[in-house]
């Protein structure tokens, strides 16, 4: 019983009940896939207890060599990777199609935290050197081409970079030169990259087309009213009104199923998570490498939780950043389920 007590109760029943309201939703909506999503709930409880039970120590001695075997996989996404909408972002090993950035989550965060943790003596060839691995893995995901997800990596290393420890002077000119590169990144933008932008500052502009998705999303939050329409009854997304509705827009799909009130739950329960993963981080201040990878695990959850939730209820531009769970993709669920248990091993 020993290996379980770092298990947080509080984690794994509000994991349960996410995990539940998912599985309902899509049988909901997509129930002809409800068995694939329970394979990819199968096989992410199994990476989980591999995980948890391997522990952080052993990847985080190996730090490089985990760089390297990432870094292969990317260029091998680039050269070999299934292309899909003009994007290559998955790649097929064996019997297994997976998505290299989602799998490179858990990995990345050990990486940077082994890099900027007080145990490793801070030097400017060190930074340099995490610069330089921050900058790499930007690029591959960047020309896959999935900025949302470049974004993501860079805001999170953003956030692990600030609770280092890193002196402030350092801090504040690597925040003024992004701020100074915004601007040139509209230029760099493709056009339906530049078009969810536009649609979501001048929503009405063209609600037929740039801001369709958006739309959409809002009509279905709001056709679920305060209980929902009922398990199976949503219209908006079982007569595909709503585009993307078992991925980018599954809460909307969920909320009208399950009403504001099911929506509301989910958000407390993703709360609860984000709540006692910071509980754990400050347990652990006084160990700077397990507090920021903590602190990188909190990052790369919540934020896809902000973004995906602001998105479906029009709050932010539309991007293809996944909710965990919540949305249908085994990627995604395997790579949280790992962030998790390595968190929890701690």
């Amino acid at each position: 019983m020993k290996i379980l007590k770092s298990l947080d109760i509080w984690i794994i029943t509000s994991l349960t009940g996410i995990i539940l309201y998912a599985a309902f939703n899509i049988f909901g909506i997509y129930h002809q896939n409800i068995l694939q999503y329970f394979a990819f709930i199968i096989t992410g409880i199994a990476a989980f207890a591999f995980f948890y039970k391997a522990g952080l120590q052993l990847f985080r001695d190996n730090y490089i060599a985990l760089f390297a075997v990432f870094l292969f996989l990317f260029i091998a996404t680039l050269l070999f990777g299934e292309n899909i909408r003009g994007s290559k972002r998955w790649i097929d090993i064996l019997v297994f199609n997976f998505q290299t950035s989602e799998f490179y989550k858990p990995f990345f965060t050990i990486i940077i935290a082994s890099l900027l943790s007080t145990q490793n003596r801070f030097t400017h060839r060190r930074l340099l050197i995490t610069f330089f691995i921050v900058g790499i893995s930007f690029f591959f995901i960047f020309i896959q081409p999935d900025l949302s997800t470049a974004v993501m990596f860079l805001s999170v290393f953003s956030i692990m970079f600030y609770f280092s420890g890193v002196p402030s002077k350092t801090v504040l000119k690597c925040i003024t030169v992004i701020f100074l590169a915004i601007p040139f990144v509209w230029f760099i933008l493709k056009p339906y990259q530049q078009g969810r932008i536009i649609g979501f500052m001048n929503p009405d502009i063209d609600p037929q087309g740039l801001s369709y998705n958006l739309h959409q999303s809002i009509i279905t939050i709001g056709s679920g009213n305060i209980l929902g329409k009922g398990l199976g009854m949503s219209t908006q997304s079982r007569y595909k009104f709503l585009p993307e509705y078992h991925t980018d827009f599954a809460f909307a799909s969920l909320v009208e199923q399950f009403g504001f009130v099911g929506g509301a739950i989910v958000i407390i329960l993703f709360g609860v998570i984000l709540y006692r993963l910071f509980n754990k981080a400050a347990s652990k201040h006084n160990d700077s490498f397990s507090y920021l990878f903590i602190i990188g695990i909190i990052s790369f959850i919540g934020i896809p939780i902000f973004v995906n939730i602001g998105m479906n209820m029009g709050l932010l531009p539309v991007t293809g950043i996944a909710l965990p769970f919540i949305s249908y993709g085994g990627s995604s669920i395997v790579s949280t389920m790992i962030m998790l248990a390595l968190a929890l091993s701690i």
